[in-house]
């Protein structure tokens, strides 16, 4: 337990340094190596980490993107004051950005099927589209973290805060309900602790938290209080869905944690599993709706 505290207040603090400096290049890099650091556990989930040519191509796809993004949308302009001396500018470069992405994603698929036909003896095509869908996903969802920074220069941290509580949040709620009240099993071959009353409990709690939260931020109104819980629902669904479904990926492939860098903890994808679903989610809703 002692182990579990230390490592998970080590996470707490460098995510706060990371926020601490935001707005600056230092985000766009926290991501790109959360990422790398992800796609790595889950080539070596199928024995593919290993492959240097198809680990390269991944890692390579997956740090192009929040690294791209970084650049592309945060400009410093000198001798005019915008909002943290920076101008957003992400409109401009839309489609730059995403032919960049296109491109660097194509070349790193290219490379994995080429990968692939040389040997086509030792790697199963369950393995290959495995690669392929989570260098697109991983990056993809985890990316939202910069794209959520960019979207407001007033309170892009703050939403950026709140999109990673989003799972943290509902992580915590259904923990303690279930802890208190929790009797009927909601995916007992997947995941035997996670019970209904404790999914429940998860999706309330961050309905409230959300709720509170933006209205204390933006300042309370009906229509936004109704957003925020909606919102902090949805998210909680969602983030159950991640949760289990990276669940159940170990289960098949016989594995007790995708990695060993938070001693205690497990992996970054043990971490980041819930937020990879929750985040994107979050984003479509901010854009769609607004809170703000």
């Amino acid at each position: 337990m002692l182990t579990r505290i230390i490592s998970g207040a080590v996470g707490v603090v460098l995510i706060g340094i990371v926020l601490f400096f935001h707005d600056t290049v230092v985000l766009p890099i926290a991501v790109a190596a959360i990422i790398a650091v992800m796609l790595f556990e889950l080539l070596r989930a199928v024995k593919l980490h290993k492959c240097l040519p198809i680990l390269l191509a991944a890692e390579a796809c997956g740090i192009a993107e929040p690294i791209l993004y970084g650049i592309l949308t945060k400009i410093s302009v000198m001798g005019v004051e915008y909002p943290g001396r920076f101008e957003f500018l992400s409109w401009r470069y839309e489609d730059k950005y995403k032919i960049y992405v296109f491109g660097i994603m194509l070349l790193c698929a290219f490379v994995i099927f080429i990968t692939w036909l040389k040997k086509h003896k030792e790697i199963r095509y369950e393995q290959v589209f495995f690669v392929l869908a989570v260098m697109i996903l991983v990056p993809q969802a985890m990316t939202t973290m910069v794209r959520m920074e960019r979207y407001d220069p007033k309170s892009g941290l703050f939403l950026l805060v709140m999109g990673l509580c989003g799972a943290w949040i509902a992580d915590t709620g259904a923990y303690f309900t279930g802890v208190a009240i929790g009797k009927h099993k909601l995916c007992p071959e997947i995941s035997p602790k996670k019970t209904i009353e404790g999914l429940v409990g998860g999706i309330l709690t961050t309905a409230i938290a959300y709720t509170v939260a933006f209205s204390c931020y933006y300042g309370f109104t009906a229509k936004r209080a109704a957003i925020a819980f909606i919102t902090g629902a949805v998210c909680a669904v969602i983030g159950t869905v991640g949760d289990l479904s990276a669940s159940m990926v170990k289960r098949q492939i016989g594995f007790k944690d995708y990695g060993k860098i938070m001693p205690g903890h497990g992996g970054l994808m043990d971490r980041f599993d819930s937020v990879l679903f929750v985040l994107p989610t979050f984003y479509v809703f901010i854009a769609l709706f607004g809170v703000q």
